[in-house]
């Protein structure tokens, strides 16, 4: 029954509100941008073996302040020459091999170019794999943009791929480009966080073969504690044929393949270090 305010002016019980609808969680992108996350991408793929375990989809991200002298792919060194895609665009074609990776034992991999030349959208990928789809998720890099990672973004990070090209500061910047310090400081970062890591090696004749070097490299790694896994990798000129359409010199053109025993050579000393090398 209705009360009275006054003499003849009926209030009436209010009407409970509809109880509110949660609003989805906000990805890391979304969080930052306010609006679909886009990015540059180069190209995607199923790869087996080299990106990560199992199989694995793989999206390279076009851009890297790197200028590696043995760069496979230096057509993604220029974020202009990607494809401007949104991160829904990536993840429903990762949808389609979901139970085949999955079945493998396998996950996603963001790799470049250097995805930390695009943190946020390489973040809202990360965060999507692995929570949308339910994949282990890798981000391969060669560190030096590591201060760009969030640990949002790590935490969303199941493996890191972490290139550590040399020791010698100035083989480093030889072969790269630029300073070896950053790299150094985000490999020591993932340590403190303990966040899985496998080193990447490369080993190239008359460039990164030095045993002095090689003993650093291992010695650093070895030292760290949260370094699972090193792939020693021999230089290969798969990639020359690019950089002469790019019209750019290789300047690498004359240096061998290092040999199967140089290979063996350097993983052993990797080894000695307490580290799984392959």
């Amino acid at each position: 029954m209705a009360t009275l305010l006054g003499p003849d002016i009926p209030v009436r019980p209010a009407t409970p509100a509809p109880a509110a609808t949660p609003a989805p969680a906000a990805t890391p992108a979304a969080a930052v941008t306010h609006r679909p996350s886009e990015g540059s991408v180069h190209s995607w793929d199923l790869s087996t073996g080299v990106d990560g375990p199992g199989t694995r989809f793989v999206t390279f991200l076009s851009g890297c302040p790197l200028t590696c002298l043995y760069c496979h792919n230096p057509d993604t060194w220029r974020m202009r020459n990607g494809r401007r895609t949104s991160a829904d665009d990536v993840i429903a074609e990762a949808s389609k091999y979901v139970r085949f990776i999955s079945a493998s034992g396998g996950g996603a991999t963001v790799s470049g170019g250097e995805p930390l030349l695009q943190p946020v959208f390489t973040g809202e990928l990360l965060h999507r794999m692995k929570h949308e789809l339910g994949l282990h998720t890798a981000l391969d890099t060669s560190g030096f943009l590591g201060v760009r990672a969030t640990d949002a973004l790590l935490r969303d990070t199941d493996l890191v791929l972490l290139d550590i090209k040399s020791w010698d500061p100035e083989t480093y910047r030889k072969v790269t480009g630029r300073p070896l310090k950053p790299t150094l400081d985000f490999a020591r970062r993932l340590a403190d966080l303990g966040q899985d890591v496998h080193v990447r090696f490369v080993l190239v004749p008359g460039l990164t073969d030095d045993p002095a070097n090689v003993e650093g490299v291992a010695a650093f790694a070895g030292g760290l504690g949260n370094v699972s896994r090193v792939d020693v990798l021999p230089f290969h000129k798969l990639g020359e044929a690019k950089w002469q359409a790019l019209d750019m010199p290789f300047t690498l053109h004359d240096t061998p393949s290092p040999t199967p025993e140089q290979v063996a050579t350097v993983r052993e000393v990797f080894r000695s270090h307490g580290l799984h090398a392959v």
